[in-house]
């Protein structure tokens, strides 16, 4: 039963975020859908609950809306890698699959973000090559820095007025 609260809190959070929840009806019929999958899954039986959740904690520490499309953007992949192998005759595997490539394809910008993330991690930085270039690109990196740390005290003193008492 926790599991069922769990998917639909994971789906409800990500059709949320990007304002693909026009009415309850398509989330009560999702959630009737997630029911039939967890069925499909054996989802109460009780080594789920072994280790805790796998997604909504993480999504606890990602706050900023465009942080937000990017965990839930891979978050929905991973979703979507799972039902890859589930029996897709099955009309709620269709919707659910449907639903969430409709959502991955609103969310192509937070895919393009990790993708961004993974490329760094694969640079040789003991590449004298890759040294060089990153040396050469130091210094706008610190400045773009500057510019994110110190971008909201700039706006907000832009709105401060001097009072004219």
């Amino acid at each position: 039963m926790a599991f069922q609260t769990y998917s639909l809190f994971v789906l409800s959070i990500i059709m949320i975020s990007f304002g693909h929840v026009e009415n309850r009806l398509n989330l009560l019929q999702l959630q009737n859908d997630i029911d039939k999958l967890k069925a499909d899954f054996n989802s109460s039986h009780s080594d789920v609950a072994d280790g805790g959740p796998i997604f909504t904690e993480k999504l606890l520490s990602w706050t900023e809306r465009n942080e937000k499309r990017i965990i839930l953007s891979q978050i929905i992949s991973m979703y979507l890698k799972m039902l890859e192998n589930t029996d897709r005759s099955k009309a709620h595997v269709r919707n659910i699959s449907e639903e969430l490539h409709t959502l991955k394809e609103s969310l192509s910008d937070g895919s393009k973000k990790i993708e961004d993330l993974k490329d760094l991690t694969k640079l040789q930085m003991s590449d004298l090559k890759v040294q060089r270039k990153a040396v050469n690109e130091l210094f706008s990196v610190l400045q773009k820095l500057g510019d994110t740390s110190s971008s909201p005290k700039r706006k907000r003193s832009q709105f401060q007025r001097p009072c004219k008492c």
